[in-house]
């Protein structure tokens, strides 16, 4: 008899449990969902300090597999305070490498019979992350990182020196440290930033002499980029 009465006493405290633990989570919805107006307004009104950029940049390749980049990219997002900004962006950029390809067959590598050349255009979509440091309203310093993903526009490979990057998925990541340079005294929104600029360009989805099939892009060169 004893067993039977704690069976119920348990099931009853379970499901008292239970009902105040859905109540919690239908109410944390119910606030969430009162939020979402507050979230989105701002962004729409504008008031929540969106901010864009424009970005001409070029980099001259390092080491074995070795493409001269330039590119554009845009950036949109917003400033979420005086030092840190978020947004994602999307570019242009063209590789050129200086390999030919080899005039006799029996030294040409089986993925080269697929068509490759030395100039590709590129499209890198990425998340962009910039930290200011120093007074907003003057000269000061940052620091940009572009994560994300590039693609190859067509069909052809990209040649290389050791291999060929395929149209497959690539690993884009741009890192830049530079100077922020105000344009206007009434709008200190504008402003031109020069900076130093590394790109790494990598996967396993390509092909190359040896057996992996990792193949690398690095280029170190400068950007010019314009914010509003």
């Amino acid at each position: 008899m004893i067993t039977k009465s704690l069976k119920r006493i348990i099931a009853v405290i379970g499901g008292v449990t239970l009902l105040a633990a859905s109540q919690h989570v239908n109410a944390q919805y119910y606030e969430i969902a009162n939020q979402l107006p507050g979230i989105i307004s701002p962004a729409i009104s504008g008031s929540m300090n969106y901010k864009g950029f424009i970005e001409l940049s070029g980099v001259a390749g390092l080491g074995d597999n070795r493409a001269n980049i330039i590119g554009v990219t845009t950036s949109q997002g917003f400033q979420y305070s005086s030092w840190f900004f978020m947004g994602a962006g999307v570019g242009v950029e063209v590789a050129m490498t200086n390999t030919d390809v080899p005039s006799d067959d029996s030294d040409r590598p089986v993925y080269w019979r697929h068509s490759s050349a030395d100039t590709k255009v590129m499209i890198p979509v990425f998340s962009d992350f910039r930290f200011n440091f120093g007074n907003s309203g003057g000269v000061s310093f940052f620091a940009d990182v572009k994560l994300g993903a590039l693609w190859l526009m067509g069909n052809s490979y990209l040649r290389l020196q050791h291999g060929c990057m395929t149209g497959d998925a690539q690993f884009y990541c741009k890192p830049a440290i530079g100077v922020r340079v105000p344009v206007s005294t009434v709008n200190p929104r504008q402003a031109v930033n020069i900076g130093v600029v590394y790109e790494l360009i990598t996967s396993n989805n390509n092909y190359n002499y040896w057996s992996d099939n990792t193949v690398t892009l690095n280029g170190l060169g400068v950007s010019l980029s314009f914010e509003w």
